[in-house]
């Protein structure tokens, strides 16, 4: 993890000082997400960056468990969070396919811009399901490049050996659904607001 930590780290400020690429996308997510919020829910974010989601979500629910690589990123969240009077988040160094989370702990998942940034992302949903109570969700918002830029799977290799690029994950959005649904999801919400937008699905797990 220390190697992902670095290179997330170098970014981070960068990352931070970007504008969200579609704000009215970004709410719209929030929104459908926050339709299934309750004030005594428990959830857990992962690839969290400096917070944003967390700290929207927070306020409508009982807690949050936010982990990402990057302690810079964390650094960021933990100040974000306390600018905004937001004490029911907390944001930790950690790797989902490896950090302790009892099975069924959580009632809904959060993984946005993140799938598609992990080597393997089945045994990562495989993770998810586990981790959420019967009746859970798992909200995600993942670029899928294989159906408009396929060609940049053979690219992204060498970017990444050069320490240019993340690893990145060229899936097309029938793969990722496929994905959800091979693991026991059941797609509640699934929308993209352009062919080139990230894919956002709400999933959840069965009573």
């Amino acid at each position: 993890m220390a190697e992902l930590s670095a290179f997330w780290d170098r970014l981070a400020d960068k990352y931070a000082a970007q504008p969200i690429a579609d704000e009215d996308a970004y709410r719209t997510k929030l929104a459908r997400t926050q339709e299934h919020l309750t004030p005594e829910m428990e959830i857990f974010e992962f690839g969290c960056g400096t917070g944003g989601t967390a700290i929207a979500h927070a306020p409508h629910v009982r807690s949050v468990r936010a982990i990402d690589f990057s302690t810079r990123m964390l650094d960021m969240a933990r100040q974000r969070a306390a600018e905004a009077g937001v004490d029911n988040v907390t944001f930790e160094q950690g790797d989902i396919t490896s950090i302790a989370v009892e099975p069924g702990r959580y009632d809904m998942v959060l993984g946005l811009s993140i799938l598609h940034l992990l080597k393997d992302r089945q045994a990562v949903i495989a993770r998810v399901y586990e981790m959420l109570k019967p009746g859970g969700r798992f909200v995600s918002s993942t670029a899928c490049l294989g159906d408009s830029m396929k060609w940049f799977g053979y690219v992204a290799p060498l970017g990444r050996a050069l320490g240019l690029l993340p690893m990145l994950n060229v899936m097309t959005p029938d793969q990722l659904r496929a994905d959800m649904i091979r693991t026991g999801f059941v797609i509640e919400h699934d929308w993209r607001p352009n062919p080139k937008s990230a894919l956002f699905l709400i999933a959840r797990k069965p009573d």
